[in-house]
């Protein structure tokens, strides 16, 4: 007993010693993440309780009024719709596409490399700079319109970004051609740790492709996909840059987001506090889809990574 009691203080000794060096190569990283993270979260949700126009002293306390506010006005509920929608095409059609993409460029191509590279180019690209393309080339009798006149006829000029009907679907196609190729290149990364053996046993035992992709190759994925997914969502819930930059979240609010609306009431209307209280809402939402999918879809795959780790 005694030499064990010796051992176990022996290796709590250096352990002990380490914290120091540790927290010092921590200090710098979590001085920053206290200051620029921390501190504005904070500060956002003082101010939410307020109707501050960003100069006069913080004396109008008005409590959760700006929270009851931002889920009784139409315009609001209009951009949450919006995100929810963005979010749900992302899921059904711009992941799904990535996926196909990558399965097809894991196959043994003529120019796959060169594909890969074109498809993950735009990901490069930054949302203002593939806002500002996009918007010339949506515009009337732009590069869209003269590519489509002669199927449809000259006279043929869709309003992509300024007719409330399309401008959202609009703004989420050129979405889904940014990162689209972010997300096939996870997916590739993640079907290239599978081991062909497994593919080859398969098809020794007679399984057809599908068969082979359904029962080993996807479930195989599952971890990436689910990466995969959990990104595209907290994107579509965060959404800013491309809408701003394109459209402004016009016309009248039809591609409104929640981040769109919050900067519209904060710089251009001077209500700071009011939008202060939409950025804690789009906060607090955001961390409740993710603490929510981390508990319920990624708990398997961390939980595996920390017995990895353990081992």
């Amino acid at each position: 007993m005694t030499a064990l009691r010796s051992a176990s203080r022996a290796t709590i000794r250096p352990r002990r010693k380490k914290w120091p060096l540790v927290l010092a190569f921590l200090a710098p990283a979590l001085l920053l993440y206290i200051i620029f993270v921390l501190y504005p979260i904070l500060q956002g949700v003082r101010y939410s309780g307020y109707d501050w126009n960003g100069l006069k002293p913080l004396t109008d306390w008005v409590g959760f009024d700006n929270f009851v506010k931002a889920f009784q006005d139409p315009s609001f509920r209009g951009a949450l719709k919006h995100n929810i929608i963005i979010l749900v095409l992302t899921l059904v059609l711009q992941l799904p596409f990535a996926l196909s993409l990558a399965v097809l460029l894991d196959q043994n191509l003529r120019g796959r490399a060169l594909m890969r590279m074109l498809f993950f180019a735009p990901y490069v690209l930054s949302e203002v700079v593939t806002a500002i393309v996009w918007r010339q080339i949506l515009r009337p009798g732009g590069l869209l319109d003269a590519g489509i006149a002669p199927f449809a006829g000259d006279s043929v000029h869709l309003l992509w970004l300024a007719d409330p009907k399309i401008v959202l679907y609009s703004v989420f196609f050129v979405i889904s051609w940014k990162y689209f190729g972010f997300h096939m290149i996870l997916m590739l990364a993640g079907l290239q740790q599978i081991p062909d053996e497994l593919e080859e046993a398969a098809a020794i035992d007679g399984a057809t492709w599908w068969q082979t992709f359904r029962y080993i190759t996807l479930p195989l994925l599952g971890p990436t996909v689910r990466v995969s997914v959990f990104l595209g969502m907290i994107g579509s819930l965060q959404l800013f840059d491309l809408v701003w930059v394109m459209t402004g979240g016009g016309p009248v609010n039809a591609s409104n987001t929640m981040a769109t609306y919050m900067i519209d009431w904060g710089f251009r209307r001077s209500q700071f506090g009011y939008a202060s209280a939409v950025s804690v809402i789009v906060f607090g939402l955001s961390l409740l889809v993710a603490l929510a999918y981390q508990r319920w879809v990624l708990r398997r795959d961390i939980e595996g990574s920390l017995t990895a780790m353990g081992a």
